[in-house]
Parts: C-alpha cells; sequence; structure tokens
C-alpha cells in the first residue's frame, strides 16, 4: 500500500473528516494490519470500538409518516463482536483460507443466469456478485468503495476531470481472473463493448449510454471519456451494473451469441468464489477461488446458495431452525418476523436502511391487443388506464397504511415517492391518501359509471383489470387488500401469481415477465442502484428505443409505456447537470410527474430485511450497494 494513501487517510481521520466507523471501512479495504489501524483510531481520538454497530436511521414519507430502524451488522473492518480493530487485524491475519467448511445461503428468488449484464431481477445479481465483481462499490454514505480499483478516483486527485467529461481509473495489480489468466484494462473496454452492442441486449446498458469510449493507456489504467458531462462518472463499471467480465472467455459471444455463452451459467470472475455447479432455478454451488488475491480468504470453503420456497420458510430456516447461515429478503408479514428472533434463536434479524419501495405498475399500454405479434405494444393505449382520471382513482384505492404496519411491520413505512433515496432528491411535494368514496367519485365524474354486475364502463368498455406479482405469501395479502378496494369501487380485479424465477426472468419468449407486461397492473420491489439515481429514473425515460418491446427483447427499461415530454426534458438535463446545488430540483421534478400521473402507485418504503446465523460476522450491509454479498470475501463464522 504506497506510503501516500495512508498519509491521506491518516489526514482525514485527524481532521475528523470521517467517523471512526468509515476510518476502520477504509483501513479494511486498503489490506491495513493491526499497527496501522491502532494509529488511524489513535487520530481519530480514542479507544476502540465494539466491532458490532448499532445504527439508527430515520426515513420519512410524504405524508409525514417516519420510521426509525435499528441496524445491527458486523463491520467488515471488525469482526469479532466485542474485540478491538486491532485484535480483529491480527485474527484476520491468521486465517486460513477454507477452514470456515461450507457457507449455507437462502435467497427464496432463485438465479436463472450468472451473468449480471444478461440478467433481470436481484437474485441474479446477487448470485453473480459471489463471482464478478465491479471497479467499485457503494456504502451506505454514497462512497465508492474501490473493489478492482485500486482507490477511488476523484476531483481532489485529479482521476475526475473537472469538466465532467473523463474519469480515470488505475486497477489493482496482482489480480488474476479465477483460471488463473491476469486481470488487465483490457477486461474492462471488453466489459464496455460487450454491454454497448445492441445485439447483445444487455440489461444494463442504461449505465453505460453515455460513454464515448473506454482507453487503456497500460494494463492498469481505464480512461472512460463520456459523451456529456457525466456527475455520475462512477455509474459505469460500479455497483451492481458494473461487474467486469474476461476478455479472454466471452470475446466469441458478443452480440446475437452472447445468450449462448457457457459463461453465463459457470462465470470465470476475480471474487473469493468459483461456480462449481449450477441448476438455474433450484441452487448454486461454489468452492473457494485458488487465485483469489488475497491468500488468507476466504474464510469458506464452499457456499452453497439455495433458491426456491418462499420468504417465510427462508425466515423460519435462517433465524428460527439454524438450517441455514443466512436467508435474504425476508418479505414477510409483521407477526411472523416477531415471533422468530428469541434469547435462544441460532438467529437473528438484520435490518437496514434501503433504496426500494413496494411497486404498483401500471400499463399504459393494452395488453388484450396483439400487435405485430405482441401484446402491450407501446402504440396501442390502454382502453381505460390511459385516462388519468381512473389512474387517480387508482391511487385512492392502496391502503398503504395497513401494508406497511399491518404486514411489513419493522420492514417498511408507507411511501407515495418512487424515489426514496437519497434524502437530497426526495420530494415532498407528494402525498397519499386511502379513499374509496373519493376514487368513487373520480370515476362517476369522468363517466366510468357502474353498470351490470355492479361493475363500472364507459363507451361499451368494462373495468376488468388483471393484476399480477410473485408467489409470496406477503404479495398475495397486498393483492388481496388491493383486489377489496377495487372490486367496492366497480372494478372487478383477477389476481394473477407468477414464480419468481420466470417473472423476473431475462426469457425473450416468456410471456409471464414482469419486463413483457401483458397484464394491467403488476407488483414488485424497485429502487435505484447508485446514489445518482439517472439509471433508476430512465425507467420512465420515454424514448422509443427504452420501452420494452419485442424488438429489444424486452430489455428496455421503460415497461409502463408511458411517453411525457416534460420527463423526458427533465431526464436529459439531469444526465449532464455537474451543479449539486440545481441536481435535486430535476430529480424531484421527475419523481412528481411520475407519482401524480398515476404511472407508479409506491406502497411501502421496504427496509432490507434479511435473517443471520448468530455466530454469522462481517456481514456488512450497505445501502447502495451492489448486493448484500458485496464483501462475502470477508464473512466469517464463529465456533
Amino acid at each position: 500500500m504506497p506510503e501516500s494513501r495512508f498519509d491521506v487517510l491518516l489526514q482525514q481521520a485527524a481532521g475528523g473528516s470521517l467517523t471512526r466507523r468509515e476510518v476502520l471501512k477504509r483501513a479494511a479495504a486498503l489490506g491495513l494490519g493491526a499497527p496501522a489501524i491502532a494509529a488511524l483510531l489513535a487520530a481519530c481520538g480514542g479507544g476502540s470500538p465494539s466491532s458490532a454497530a448499532t445504527t439508527t436511521s430515520s426515513s420519512s414519507s410524504s405524508s409525514g409518516a417516519s420510521t426509525s430502524t435499528t441496524t445491527t451488522t458486523t463491520s467488515a473492518a471488525s469482526p469479532a463482536a466485542g474485540a478491538s480493530p486491532a485484535a480483529a487485524a491480527t485474527t484476520a491475519a491468521a486465517t486460513t483460507r477454507g477452514q470456515g467448511g461450507q457457507l449455507k445461503l437462502l435467497w427464496w428468488e432463485a438465479p436463472t443466469i450468472l451473468n449480471a449484464h444478461l440478467a433481470q431481477g436481484t437474485k441474479d445479481f446477487d448470485a453473480s456478485r459471489v463471482v464478478l465483481e465491479p471497479l467499485g462499490d457503494f456504502d451506505s454514505n454514497a462512497n465508492v468503495i474501490p473493489i478492482l480499483a485500486d482507490h477511488a478516483p476523484s476531483l481532489t486527485n485529479g482521476e475526475v476531470a473537472t469538466d465532467g467529461k473523463s474519469v480515470t481509473w488505475k486497477l489493482k495489480s496482482g489480480v488474476k481472473w479465477s483460471d488463473g489468466q491476469p486481470f488487465s484494462s483490457a477486461d474492462v473496454k471488453f466489459t464496455f463493448d460487450y454491454v454497448t452492442n445492441t445485439a447483445t441486449a444487455a440489461t444494463t446498458i442504461g449505465a453505460y449510454l453515455n460513454v464515448a469510449s473506454v482507453d487503456t493507456p497500460d494494463d492498469l489504467t481505464v480512461v472512460v471519456n463520456f459523451k456529456k458531462p457525466a456527475p455520475n462518472w462512477y455509474v459505469a463499471f460500479c455497483g451492481a451494473n458494473g461487474y467486469i467480465l474476461p476478455q479472454h472467455i466471452l470475446k466469441d459471444y458478443v452480440g446475437a451469441k452472447a445468450r449462448n455463452a457457457p459463461f453465463n451459467l459457470k462465470p470465470i470472475g476475480t471474487n473469493a468464489f468459483v461456480v462449481t455447479d449450477f441448476t438455474p432455478g433450484d441452487h448454486v454451488n461454489y468452492a473457494a477461488n485458488d487465485n483469489y488475491r488475497d491468500p488468507t480468504k476466504p474464510f469458506f470453503a464452499t457456499v452453497n446458495l439455495k433458491g426456491g420456497g418462499d420468504a417465510t420458510s427462508a425466515a423460519r430456516a435462517s433465524i428460527q431452525t439454524g438450517e441455514v447461515d443466512y436467508g435474504w429478503n425476508l418479505q414477510v408479514s409483521a407477526d411472523v418476523l416477531k415471533s422468530l428472533e428469541t434469547p435462544t434463536s441460532p438467529g437473528k434479524l438484520l435490518v437496514y436502511p434501503s433504496t426500494n419501495t413496494e411497486q404498483i405498475m401500471v400499463n399504459l399500454s393494452d395488453p388484450n391487443t396483439t400487435v405485430d405479434g405482441q401484446k402491450s405494444h407501446f402504440g396501442t393505449p390502454h382502453p381505460f388506464q390511459s385516462d388519468p382520471n381512473v389512474r387517480k382513482a387508482y391511487t385512492l384505492l392502496i391502503d398503504r397504511e395497513t401494508m406497511a404496519s399491518k404486514l411489513y411491520g419493522p420492514a417498511g413505512v408507507a411511501s407515495a415517492n418512487v424515489l426514496v433515496a437519497p434524502p437530497k432528491f426526495v420530494s415532498k411535494n407528494t402525498s397519499w391518501k386511502y379513499d374509496v368514496a373519493g376514487a368513487e367519485q373520480v370515476l362517476d365524474s369522468a363517466g366510468w359509471t357502474k353498470g351490470s354486475g355492479g361493475v363500472r364502463a364507459k363507451g361499451g368498455v368494462q373495468m376488468k383489470v388483471v393484476f399480477q406479482t410473485t408467489v409470496n405469501t406477503l404479495r398475495q395479502q397486498e393483492q388481496e387488500l388491493v383486489k377489496a378496494a377495487f372490486d367496492q369501487a366497480g372494478i372487478s380485479m383477477t389476481l394473477k401469481s407468477v414464480d419468481a424465477s420466470v417473472y423476473f426472468s431475462s426469457d425473450a419468449g416468456n410471456p409471464d415477465t414482469a419486463s413483457h407486461f401483458y397484464t394491467d397492473l403488476e407488483m414488485f420491489t424497485n429502487g435505484p442502484v447508485d446514489p445518482y439515481p439517472i439509471d433508476f429514473m430512465i425507467g420512465w425515460y420515454g424514448a422509443t428505443s427504452n420501452i420494452a418491446q419485442r424488438e429489444n427483447q424486452w430489455a428496455g427499461n421503460n415497461i409502463n409505456r408511458w411517453q411525457n415530454s416534460q420527463y423526458d426534458s427533465l431526464y436529459q438535463q439531469a444526465l449532464t447537470e455537474l451543479d449539486p446545488a440545481k441536481q435535486p430540483a430535476l430529480f424531484i421534478g421527475m419523481n412528481d410527474l411520475v407519482v401524480n400521473n398515476g404511472i407508479v402507485i409506491d406502497e411501502v418504503w421496504r427496509n432490507g430485511v434479511s435473517g443471520a446465523n448468530k455466530k454469522l460476522q462481517n456481514m456488512d450491509p450497505q445501502t447502495w450497494a451492489s448486493s448484500e454479498l458485496w464483501n462475502i470475501a470477508n464473512w466469517t463464522k464463529s465456533s
């Protein structure tokens, strides 16, 4: 580690610009030993904190409701509960690769592909992250954590251009792919070429649309040149959209051949594990990567990621029975969550702030008419959801408070906004209200009146909708709440549940995927993956090429098929706005247009909730990280 980087960190610690927790994280990222860590903590001004850090964060919905979430996590910088950082560093240094046996993970939405650039759904990004890595990831404070990069670029060190037109990344030296081949800047450039080849139909292409070219002056230097000034210079090659691909493995699988690559099921990566076998929709088995850059890691010899089942079973297996070490995304009812964790249970709840909300998407196209071989064609308006009065009525028929308090409990709070983080981009202009009578008045005034069987109609068109989501007990309860209100208001609703492995599949031939959206309404969790959320807001950008359709294999981001010139103008401005003082108005404006036009009906702002064995250590879920598994190389387990 260059002495100058330690000096910079020491100055920041002494100057008070970093908290003790941030100092520990950065020290861990630099691979510092116990003496260096002790010096840094001394500069902060005092003794050693315990490794289990408890933080409290408050977040407010636009209605004024708030939630205070106590998050217990174990920092990567401080592995052992109760141990000092110096002792923790000593323990880490003595770790032997593979000594921990098998780590058992349970993802109740099973992965279907291990190439994140072709994936749809968190489960695929997570399963890929065990093997693949980006140049950088993000912590909860929106700081870049260097992963394959040697350090984070900045304006201060001159690696981020003052005009926003380029960024220079310096790569870690000595990194190898799991097959022993050297990792270099050529792989980063190849990843750009792979993703931006339109025939590849990469689902991550939105993160690279502003990249003009990628230069590689030497094996450890990457210069990313942008078409326009890039306020989010870090979005390409960082976080969930930034996993780097091996050129020597995939060079013959770019474009139309991309989905035929054996790599998609058995990737070669730079992270701490390699895939030994994978059954899509069921499980992934991993083994320690013998070529991983840190010879003391990973602690575990193997990882079994079991997919499928349901969230309730995952909660019980990870908290109540201890059958698995870690259970992901415990989207279960509040009463179940409260009953699982006891002083004698082998597992505990792990709750942390999230950027995600549970959303109902409204289809602006007609899912019952086939045009040019596809339904929900964006040129065919929905027979009644195209009416803004109908969408306004919909927003009044969602009982958010019951969903949040009765169904989610500590895992959520009622919300109207689609963009709930970072705080500076959160709108205070929106509100929500549950009012069935008010919804009926809106529909009556718009000419949608109750007729035969109490179902509303206008011009011979009856208001009958199909509402789909994944198979999940909690989501089915949400569906039932929505259906009861819609039925009361005179809108006939049919509920549809799709297995998550199908719903979030990237299979262009499967009509039941969320991106096909061949129903009137659909529900899932959604949110930004990087702190400058332009690639989240692309979800409602109206360019024809961005609309999910057969021509782009339903990989377009705009699945609502909504087009609005005012929104598009704000989006285009936000793409290049370098002034931090002007950015909030752009994002708040986009949020308000989506919310107030009833294009997306937000329900619950969800906290991240997982279950972890009480002996499992060093999990460090971060609000902005690419995955809860982003630092799996550091995970350990006490005996």
